[in-house]
């Protein structure tokens, strides 16, 4: 299948590598030149502009936020240059609202349009073990099986409607970043109370709280490995704020997500910028006086 990528960050970079070991004809593009580069060298194409990656039958994006995604013209401007029929697969985690106008966007140019967020950080990119959270037209969503088996392990349709994946992938943020608080919380009060964090980690996370946020993240709290960053630290506070937003607008009360944000505010505040996101718990401990 020909195929373009755009957005070839730490995540993106690892998933268009997977495409490329599925045997997909790949053109990518990113605003940097390195990543699009190490690519080539593995059988991509790199694209001079980025219309040059809406070529293809379907298109993978994966940006930042709805800012960069509006920088690179893929809510308007860069449609209107896409191949006929092109299906554009947005693996970004962005505004429930935002994701909703970029839908009608395509909707409106005749361009297919799939929302598919992932869950897991850039090693399990790597690995093609990705969780992808698939919303769109069932016909779409179906001829997109096979690609999302080359990246991710396991594929879950939320539902028809794009953005309905992208509040699914907010929601679950918001669980890690809130079970990151508690680790962080639990942890300083044993620390303070003279008891062994590390193996009351241990015991937790391979009995009552046995899963790989409770394992991975949380190893990294007691430990302090906050670098170098899988998900660092600035896109964790995007996350809560549209978390906060989607709730708003939906009339659902979030009163764990202002303490959480407090802390990401703090951390930023200790220029804590390419920290890991899980550096909030690294707030609460100096706040603990650790």
């Amino acid at each position: 299948m020909k195929i373009g990528f755009i957005g070839l960050g730490a995540m993106g970079a690892a998933i268009a590598a997977n495409l490329l070991k599925a045997g997909h004809d790949l053109t990518v593009w990113n605003r940097s030149p390195a990543p699009a580069e190490a690519l080539a060298e593995k059988g991509a194409a790199v694209a001079k502009r980025p219309e040059d990656a809406l070529e293809g039958e379907v298109l993978f994006s994966m940006l930042a936020s709805d800012a960069v995604i509006r920088d690179v013209g893929l809510d308007g401007p860069l449609l209107d240059k896409a191949a006929k029929g092109l299906l554009h697969v947005n693996l970004a985690t962005i505004s429930v609202a935002f994701a909703d106008a970029l839908a009608a966007a395509h909707e409106s140019r005749g361009l297919g349009y799939v929302a598919a967020p992932v869950f897991g950080r850039p090693d399990a990119a790597a690995e093609a073990k990705l969780v992808v959270a698939a919303a769109g037209r069932a016909e779409l969503l179906d001829g997109l099986a096979p690609l999302f088996a080359a990246i991710g392990r396991r594929t879950v349709t939320v539902g028809a409607t794009p953005s309905q994946a992208n509040l699914f992938k907010i929601a679950g943020n918001f669980m890690i970043a809130s079970a990151m608080e508690t680790m962080g919380e639990a942890f300083a009060l044993l620390r303070k109370g003279g008891v062994d964090a590390a193996q009351f980690q241990d015991v937790m996370a391979n009995s009552l709280f046995a899963c790989i946020v409770f394992q991975n993240y949380g190893r990294m709290i007691v430990e302090e490995r906050f670098e170098p960053a899988g998900f660092k630290l600035p896109l964790g506070r995007k996350d809560l704020n549209l978390a906060r937003e989607a709730a708003q607008s939906l009339s659902v009360p979030l009163p764990l997500a202002e303490v959480i944000g407090a802390r990401y505010d703090a951390a930023l505040k200790l220029g804590w910028q390419d920290k890991d996101w899980s550096a909030l718990a690294g707030v609460i401990a100096r706040e603990a006086g650790l």
